[in-house]
């Protein structure tokens, strides 16, 4: 029996390996795969991403199909399953490593200005040079948030006396503002001022990959990528990591085992965010590069790129470890002891609404199809496609542009008629009286109602009792705000069995429902946040049967807002005054935290 909350963490190694922008771990699968299928049945995952169906079929001995028309995708999730020898995996990242650096010199090593000798730099922190927008003069972002005693709103320019707004002033350069160093004269890492490089950069006979991110792309107009000159992949990269990257990836393409590059490529992909300005900077730690937004923050950091590639590898080889060993835990937990069973995985590039699979061919389908317009993966994924050497078709992608492009109408209309196609397929494939479970979420209840309508028109009747809250841990900074921004920072997993069943029509939920559910569901948990309380009524609208259609996340929180909820600015939270409550209230105060 399925729980009616699945929450995980996205710590697990496998998780840790290589980012994309949204994943399921494979421990949220687990629940699904042990309910629905047994070892040595056929899953199907039509909207794969980065293969984490394949991953939870591998460990729990199940046979995947995964189909999904990313580029990116398909390379990752393939790569996860491809476990190769550890220590020939290290040595032929040794040799790579070796390889570009014979190619370019010690293109990291800077003079240790304590004991004057070679040290060799960890990172080097950048800063924007801004235009005033008063007197126009040229100021450095860090060193004047420095001035400011860290703080943004004291932020002035040195000019004019006027605040300093990152928003409308013009980037005009950038300046390196901090080396980090590793010396023998210190164990630890340490900072200083910026130097020179030891060894100048030369790209020698090098190339790199340049791919245009036109107006075409949505993220173009959302990143605003014209005002900032960002145009193209190559852009991204300081002049230094892009050689590196480019040396590393030559000397990569040099590897003959066909099975250790293509997890080499693995781990190269897996670091270039990390090594591209896209990595933001803090004073208390790193912040990451954001996946969904090409954006260059004001203060970033120039990472070694050989560094990280040594700890990816490092990190690539634990997801194979952790593989093997559930595979091996699982093994041993079942009765017909299958502890001889190989990996089969089919990852290829293909469209969820043609699935090339014969009729009543699968036993189950787990899959976690795009969320309408909350993420571009085509977009995104150019970053890494583009030193892949092959990108994705994004006309095709199963998305709602937020804008109008010159190429693309990609409307609500169409990403329906896409998602009843591809459920249609998957109830194709599956067998009589086999399951499917659809993962989706999103702020805005026309987008539930066109869900609702394409598992409908696709002949799939949910079940009411097998609508599970995922909730994948580590909230991000917008997530913190949930509900106070539109953003639902958890996921529902809707369960549905191919039964031969008239197609349901959505009725309207009757007046004062709404309501009703609010307070039943404020009722039952004593603390919830705004995100499990939306989730918790689209539940019960699917469990009836009624339709989304207007019932938004932005009207749950002003259905609060109006019962005396506030938001809380510091936490991004709303709770009700207490000095508004009688005594037996304010014991069962309800904190949406």
């Amino acid at each position: 029996m399925l729980p009616d909350v699945v929450a995980v963490k996205r710590t697990d190694p496998v998780y840790a390996a290589h980012a994309y922008l949204t994943k399921v771990p494979v421990a949220a699968i687990e629940p699904f795969m042990h309910t629905f299928t047994q070892p040595g049945e056929t899953v199907l995952d039509p909207f794969a991403g980065s293969g984490m169906t394949g991953v939870c079929a591998a460990i729990t001995h199940r046979r995947a199909v995964l189909r999904d028309i990313n580029v990116l995708g398909q390379h990752i999730g393939a790569n996860y399953v491809n476990l190769v020898d550890p220590d020939r995996l290290l040595s032929a990242a040794a040799s790579s490593t070796t390889a570009a650096l014979d190619k370019l010199g010690e293109i990291y090593a800077v003079r240790c200005q304590s004991c004057n000798r070679r040290a060799v730099l960890s990172r080097t922190t950048w800063s924007v040079i801004l235009e005033c927008t008063q007197c126009t003069s040229h100021f450095n972002y860090y060193g004047e948030l420095e001035r400011a005693g860290w703080s943004k709103s004291e932020m002035r320019c040195p000019g004019c006396g006027a605040a300093v707004s990152t928003r409308r002033s013009q980037r005009v350069g950038e300046q390196p503002v901090l080396d980090t160093i590793s010396c023998e004269c210190d164990a630890r890492l340490r900072d200083q001022p910026p130097t020179n490089p030891l060894v100048t950069v030369s790209a020698h006979d090098l190339s790199y990959p340049d791919l245009q991110i036109g107006p075409d792309r949505q993220m173009f107009h959302a990143s605003a990528l014209a005002k900032h000159n960002l145009d193209s992949t190559t852009k991204f990269f300081s002049r230094r990591n892009l050689t590196a990257l480019s040396a590393l990836r030559s000397a990569i393409h040099e590897q003959d085992d066909v099975a250790i590059r293509r997890k080499l490529e693995f781990a190269f992909t897996a670091i270039l965010a990390r090594a591209s300005k896209r990595y933001q900077w803090s004073r208390k730690r790193p912040l990451n590069a954001n996946n969904q937004h090409y954006y260059i923050a004001p203060v970033y950091y120039e990472w070694n790129v050989f560094d990280l590639f040594k700890r990816k590898i490092t990190a690539v080889l634990k997801s194979d470890r952790y593989i093997r060993s559930e595979m091996a835990i699982n093994a041993l937990m079942e009765a017909d002891g299958a502890a001889a069973h190989r990996l089969n995985i089919e990852y290829d590039i293909g469209s969820a609404d043609k699935i090339e699979l014969p009729d009543n061919s699968v036993d189950y389908v787990f899959t976690d199809p795009p969320f309408g317009s909350n993420i571009f993966y085509s977009d995104m994924t150019l970053f890494q496609e583009a030193w892949l050497g092959y990108t994705t078709d994004h006309s095709c992608e199963a998305v709602v542009d937020r804008s109008a492009t010159q190429s693309t109408r990609r409307t609500a209309e169409r990403y329906e008629e896409l998602m009843a196609r591809a459920l249609g397929e998957c109830h194709r494939v599956l067998r009589p009286g086999r399951w499917l479970s659809l993962v989706f979420s999103n702020s805005s209840g026309s987008m539930w109602a066109l869900v609702q309508r394409a598992i409908a028109a696709a002949g799939f009747a949910i079940d009411p009792d097998r609508i599970v809250l995922l909730e994948k841990g580590q909230r991000s900074v917008k997530g913190l705000a949930s509900g106070t921004e539109n953003t639902v920072t958890a996921d529902l997993v809707l369960s549905m069995q191919k039964a031969h069943a008239s197609r349901q029509r959505l009725g309207q939920a009757p007046a004062g429902f709404l309501d009703s559910i609010i307070d039943d569901v404020l009722s039952a948990e004593k603390s919830s946040t705004p995100t499990r309380l939306y989730l918790n009524v689209v539940r019960e609208y699917i469990r009836i049967g009624y339709s989304m259609e207007s019932v938004d996340l932005e009207l749950i929180a002003k259905r609060l807002l109006r019962r005396g909820y506030k938001k809380d600015a510091a936490r991004g939270t709303l709770r009700i005054p207490t000095a508004r409550l009688g005594r037996n209230e304010r014991r069962q105060d309800r904190g949406l935290e």
